[in-house]
């Protein structure tokens, strides 16, 4: 009888034993699974990140080709304010000129009329 009651108390240990291991086992951690796809989401990753890097540099390549279109632009439209008040003070030169040089032509033939009819 010694030994039935044993056997139980040894079973009830065992048992407390066994829901010990039990509650630190849920504790472990538990190995991770690898993807087998890894490899490719880092080499899509590698290609989305390139590909933003490539329409980012583009973007900024095109920033700065209006920029300098704009001056470009500006400094043109500067030269042609320029050359057109060049263009119109010659113009007014040019005038100037005319009509000096019909006011002495008309002097000169009054003082020639002038001349003719004193003889």
């Amino acid at each position: 009888m010694r030994n039935a009651l044993r056997d139980g108390f040894d079973d009830r240990l065992q048992a407390q034993a066994d829901a010990r291991k039990a509650l630190l086992a849920k504790f472990q951690p538990k190995p991770t699974v690898t993807d087998p796809q890894i490899g490719e989401r880092a080499a899509q990753r590698a290609a989305e990140l390139t590909r933003v890097r490539l329409e980012r540099a583009e973007a900024r390549a095109a920033r700065k080709q209006a920029a300098e279109d704009a001056v470009v632009a500006a400094r043109e439209a500067e030269e042609a304010v320029v050359a057109a008040a060049l263009d119109a003070k010659r113009g007014e030169r040019k005038e100037r000129k005319a009509l000096t040089k019909a006011e002495a032509k008309a002097k000169r033939d009054a003082r020639y009329a002038a001349r003719k009819a004193r003889k």
